[in-house]
């Protein structure tokens, strides 16, 4: 991005059109980049004055300034001084109060005198006085990342970032929406999606961010992050934006497309700051360390509510069938956004849908009020409170897959874990409870024969070490030794690492 004072837009017809450099500019790039390149040792003040010879070679001063200000962000400049510059006027001053300064004569006896003190000679004295200041710094190094056509890339997409600082609304239609709306919520901006019905261009969704007068006040950061939305923007192959920017108290139209010279080269910029959403990150993370038998999936399909579209932020995928849950976090919203977000939830009636929402907002109970299962957070989302939401989606899903089971199951195989036949029957563990198997016997969470039992029974007795009983076992396709064991009677004596030993259990 560039500072506003290097704008370059043209306000013909009334609108708001940036200046883009073309192909023919590149040599002016080059010639800006030699510049630097060839000052590499010299002072500030000598490359700003080169630069500034190239200006009336150029159309505008503004587009050499505007190189200049991209390439400065790669140069590194350094006081060059053989002393700290501050403890150098400390002792120069303090030398000219015990001469009394007035004349020259006087003046270059005080610097010897500071320089003597120093062990310095005047002249290096002299040099590091002032050394620190901004146009006597001396440029250390510069390291380019564009060539000629690069810098020209940069500054349109620069020009373009910097003409979105005052824009109040954008509407952008883009061939990669998901990108567009998961960069919007990284940047926490406020927008709907709307449906257009024109089948040419892009996209036939609108996505529509709202800008800072629906703030209370405006502010500067929220136009930086139109401007870092357009690096997203631009990296689709077809897209188009229009903007309705505040100039100085005059609205205009800002429009943008594929069809213009903006377009992200492949460096990234210095000190890119990633804006991702912290309540949502937060979330995402803690449940990930939960065990629960719902996936997470973030920024699911959209939904449809009328002429709108909405994007929830997660979705919850219950592992044991299909059936999804959306989840909507509510947090830094105006009161204006909120109300049409609520509006967008009313007419979701086919739809189970979560919403966390941020205490502060003062909406909690109208949107309970609707209908919706309702959190309500402050700082950040509660994962007990999701936990048990989800859970009352659990019993509902476990009752219904209940009551679609038989009353009994008789499974072929002699042995069959209740994890792999419930998973089998596309229903949890949990639904199984209340069905008979009649051919089995369930010991801890497995369903074994009874003449397995039996055979198995005979082929152990008291002394065997626990590692043969586990090999008799498994021969019979039995994984969950201590339930078995314990069935037959039998429990394990432990010799510290060496392994166990079975011995009969006591009579209860």
């Amino acid at each position: 991005m560039l500072t506003k004072d290097l704008l370059r837009v043209s306000r013909a017809g009334g609108g708001y059109h940036p200046q883009f450099a073309s192909r023919e500019h590149r040599p002016l790039a080059a010639r800006v980049i030699g510049t630097y390149q060839g000052h590499v040792g010299r002072s500030r003040e000598e490359l700003e004055t080169a630069l500034a010879d190239l200006e009336p070679d150029a159309d505008h001063f503004k587009l050499v300034r505007g190189f200049s200000a991209l390439l400065e962000r790669d140069a590194r400049f350094e006081t060059d001084a053989e002393i700290d510059p501050e403890r150098a006027r400390k002792a120069t001053f303090e030398a000219a109060e015990d001469v009394g300064v007035v004349t020259t004569g006087e003046r270059e006896r005080a610097l010897g005198r500071a320089a003597d003190g120093l062990g310095l000679s005047t002249a290096a004295l002299e040099r590091a006085l002032y050394a620190d200041l901004e146009e006597r710094q001396v440029l250390a190094a510069v390291d380019p990342r564009w060539d000629p056509d690069g810098l020209v890339a940069q500054y349109n997409l620069s020009l373009a970032q910097t003409a979105l600082f005052d824009a109040t609304e954008l509407r952008v239609r883009s061939s990669d929406p998901k990108a567009l709306v998961s960069a919007i919520k990284r940047l926490r901006l406020m927008y709907e999606i709307r449906k257009t019905g024109e089948v040419d261009g892009p996209s036939e969704r609108e996505v529509v961010v709202t800008g800072p007068t629906h703030l209370f006040r405006a502010t500067r950061r929220y136009g930086t992050r139109f401007a870092r939305l357009l690096r997203t923007i631009a990296k689709a192959s077809e897209w188009r934006l229009e903007a309705t920017v505040d100039d100085r108290g005059t609205e205009r139209v800002l429009e943008l497309s594929d069809a213009d010279p903006v377009r992200v080269p492949d460096a990234e910029p210095v000190a890119d700051v990633s804006f991702d959403s912290g309540v949502e990150a937060d979330f995402a993370g803690r449940f990930a360390s939960l065990d629960l038998d719902w996936e997470l999936v973030r920024e699911p399909e959209p939904l449809e509510t009328g002429t709108r579209v909405m994007i929830p932020d997660f979705a919850f995928d219950y592992s044991h069938g299909e059936f999804r849950v959306f989840f909507e976090i509510m947090g830094f919203w105006t009161p204006e956004y909120v109300e049409k977000k609520l509006a967008q939830l009313a007419d979701l009636e086919d739809v189970e849908l979560v919403v966390a929402v941020d205490e502060s907002l003062g909406v909690g109970e109208e949107i309970a009020a609707r209908d919706f299962r309702a959190i309500p957070y402050s700082g950040s989302v509660r994962l007990k409170d999701v936990r048990d939401v989800l859970r009352e989606y659990e019993r509902q899903l476990v009752a219904d897959s209940a009551a679609a089971l038989p009353e009994e199951l008789r499974p072929d195989a002699d042995v069959r874990t209740l994890e792999s036949l419930a998973a089998d029957r596309g229903v949890s563990e949990d639904a199984l409870a209340d069905v008979a198997f009649p051919e089995h016997e369930l010991v801890g969470r497995t369903l074994v024969r009874p003449s397995v039992l039996e055979n198995v029974g005979e082929a152990l007795e008291a002394g065997s070490s626990l590692s043969e009983a586990e090999a008799v076992l498994e021969s019979y396709g039995i994984g969950d030794s201590s339930a078995v064991l314990s069935e037959l009677g039998y429990r394990v004596e432990w010799e510290g690492l060496a392994g166990g030993t079975l011995v009969e259990r006591e009579p209860q």
